[in-house]
């Protein structure tokens, strides 16, 4: 299995999770469809896609600009080829798509979707409101192109494009999302995997982050108006350990880049009807599982 699938950079992208989801699916027979109300750069999404592994994936972002990327990936699929194809990695046009991303555009979002991407790429661990990589005398040890291998990229996004009719995407606020058309969503053969914005240091992570209280409302709304099996994922702090308490959850060590490589405990949720497996090919879950809490 190849290690990265999406074309995105995305602070806590979960990818070198996919394993542990896989063997969630195989454990519950579940092989319909892969829901994610919070898409961001959807990794595990598109692992388990382009693997076969699942057959339709829902994505949800409220952010304009993401959902503008994903839509531009299955509904342009040539044309944003070629604009990365096509593309000037200079600071000048660097600054025109940092303007237009602030701008948020709904009426054009191919050039919405695109100039995101181009930030993702070339800023500083893919964070939007970042600087670019190299600085904008570009004389720091690597330049914005770094992170801008255009066949790659292009091969990843063509990958993707060829499921588009297998792709469905969103850009809804979360919480409607999950109350609204999820349950529209086939309740047999489905999973949910839930990974909101980190509880710490969300603002300088995301453009759209949760305050103490949203963290709090989105936990009921969680527990209880979804009734598909779900998975959670979030940083393991003492106030999200406390918001799911009496679900079955484990934490684990997670190594994640921003500008340094860092460690940091996650926490993994589970719905009561989930059946987990008894083992995971990943040994900081297997470690985890073993201290599973209910």
């Amino acid at each position: 299995m190849s290690r990265f699938k999406t074309p995105l950079r995305y602070p806590g992208g979960k990818q070198r999770l996919t394993p542990f989801i896989i063997e969630i699916l195989e454990q519950n027979e579940i092989s319909g469809n892969y829901i994610e109300p919070f898409a961001g750069g959807a990794g595990v999404a598109m692992e388990l896609l382009l693997n076969k592994k699942i057959e339709n994936v829902y994505l949800n972002d409220s952010y304009i600009g993401i959902y503008a990327f994903w839509y531009s990936v299955i509904n342009y699929t040539e044309e944003l080829c070629h604009k990365i194809l096509t593309a000037s990695i200079d600071v000048k046009e660097w600054r025109k798509r940092q303007e237009i991303v602030k701008k948020a555009d709904s009426n054009n979002l191919l050039e919405l979707g695109y100039s995101v991407f181009y930030l993702n790429r070339c800023n500083r661990s893919g964070i939007l409101s970042a600087g670019v990589i190299g600085g904008l005398k570009q004389n720091g040890n690597y330049k914005m192109d770094a992170r801008f291998n255009r066949n790659d990229l292009i091969n990843r996004i063509e990958s993707i494009g060829a499921y588009k009719d297998n792709i469905f995407i969103n850009n809804l606020d979360a919480e409607d999302y999950i109350n609204n058309h999820i349950p529209q969503i086939s309740l047999d053969n489905s999973l949910i995997y839930l990974d909101p914005p980190y509880y710490n240091k969300a603002s300088e992570l995301y453009l759209n982050s949760y305050k103490k209280e949203d963290h709090k409302r989105l936990s009921e709304i969680i527990q209880q108006s979804i009734n598909q099996k779900w998975v959670l994922s979030y940083d393991g702090v003492p106030e999200i350990l406390n918001l799911y308490s009496e679900r079955r959850h484990f934490l684990y060590d997670l190594q994640y880049n921003m500008q340094t490589v860092k460690k940091g405990k996650e926490i993994f949720v589970f719905n009561d009807e989930l059946a987990l497996p008894k083992e995971c090919s990943l040994k900081y879950v297997n470690e985890g599982l073993l201290e599973l809490t209910i």
